[in-house]
């Protein structure tokens, strides 16, 4: 898997269980935040914003974050559908690979389903893998 896009996440303090492990359901958000900085950074636009719903997550976990510091975390875009895009994610922590995973994101109109935005489509296009 050859990762396009990176940034750094910070583990926080509330990430951590009480044995000072990075709680499983967080490595969820490290993969939001390397997403909602693709959208800022790529697309020009806040995810928020971006009208996408997440239709499907998968986390293969490799190895515990254990104590603060900052994720490594790496997104590619795996496929670009019509209405859909499955991005590819890489977390990275102390020199280690910690999580893998994937993820589709699909837009959403008034009535279900719509096609991708431009501008989301062109950034995936610049991104995506294949």
């Amino acid at each position: 898997m050859r990762m396009t896009f990176e940034t750094t996440v910070p583990v926080r303090y509330r990430d951590l269980d009480p044995m000072s492990h990075v709680n499983n359901a967080v490595y969820a958000t490290y993969f939001e935040e390397v997403r909602t900085a693709f959208f800022r950074e790529e697309v020009g636009i806040e995810l928020a914003d971006s009208r996408a719903a997440l239709a499907s997550l998968d986390i293969d976990f490799r190895a515990p974050i254990e104590g603060t510091g900052a994720v490594r975390a790496a997104l590619e875009v795996i496929e670009v559908g019509t209405t859909s895009l499955t991005f590819g994610y890489r977390l990275h922590h102390d020199g280690r690979l910690v999580a893998e995973g994937e993820t589709v994101q699909v837009a959403l109109g008034e009535d279900g389903p719509e096609p991708l935005p431009d501008a989301v489509r062109e950034a995936a296009d610049r991104h995506a893998t294949e």
